[in-house]
């Protein structure tokens, strides 16, 4: 069991290293770094709370025999009570070969604790390394996606007013000075195709609307 844990951990730190070498996409490989961490701590749950069961079954053979050992005394002593030696040697007898598996049972059952108590703390390890680097990840990801902002904006930024544009803003600025000088030009000549007579009837029009305030002005209106 130990060994499986020594083992996942050297897994997981070769894979990162790896999957990071060759990563296009550091975020994307850390994501799926993670997942399979959280596979991997799911199996290792397994067989933690498989070394549980076995140190539990083991205490419960031990407290049984323990009982036996117990029990067995009790009835070599009441044999000897009524005065039945053979019966009392046949408990006493079946009394030393629980002994026996109660000393083998309180080795394995006390190995079995020991062994579940450091995968506990192990797989405990595991989970708060876990979250950890989650929390790196999520920061990684942040980063990398300010960058990634960061880097497009820089690269707009720099297009604006570069060689290749230039030559685009300058063609429609003559576009727009041609616009300009073609609507004076078409302005100048409206007024030199006035006639004579229009000039005297623009006169004419004046006179009038001098008149018509001047009389406004007398009361004569």
């Amino acid at each position: 069991m130990v060994n499986f844990f020594k083992r996942v951990k050297t897994v997981i730190s070769s894979e990162l290293n790896a999957m990071l070498d060759k990563a296009e996409d550091p975020v994307k490989m850390l994501e799926q770094f993670m997942r399979d961490m959280g596979e991997d701590i799911k199996e290792a749950e397994k067989a933690v709370a498989k070394q549980i069961a076995n140190e539990k079954i083991l205490s419960r053979k031990l407290a049984d025999a323990k009982t036996m050992v117990e029990k067995r005394q009790q009835q070599a002593e009441q044999a000897i009570t009524v005065e039945d030696d053979d019966l009392a040697r046949r408990a006493l007898q079946d009394k030393n070969e629980y002994e026996k598996q109660v000393t083998l049972l309180q080795e394995s059952w006390e190995r079995a604790q020991k062994d579940a108590e450091e995968l506990k703390a192990r797989l405990a390890d595991m989970k708060k390394e876990y979250a950890q680097m989650k929390l790196k990840k999520d920061s990684l990801k942040a980063r990398a996606e300010s960058a990634k902002t960061r880097t497009k904006i820089n690269r707009t930024m720099s297009s604006i007013g570069n060689d290749d544009s230039k030559p685009g803003f300058e063609q429609m600025e003559e576009k727009v000075l041609q616009y300009e000088a073609e609507a004076d030009t078409t302005e100048d000549l409206s007024l030199e195709g006035r006639t004579l007579d229009d000039e005297f009837a623009k006169l004419d029009d004046n006179v009038d609307d001098e008149l018509a305030a001047l009389k406004e002005k007398m009361g004569k209106s």
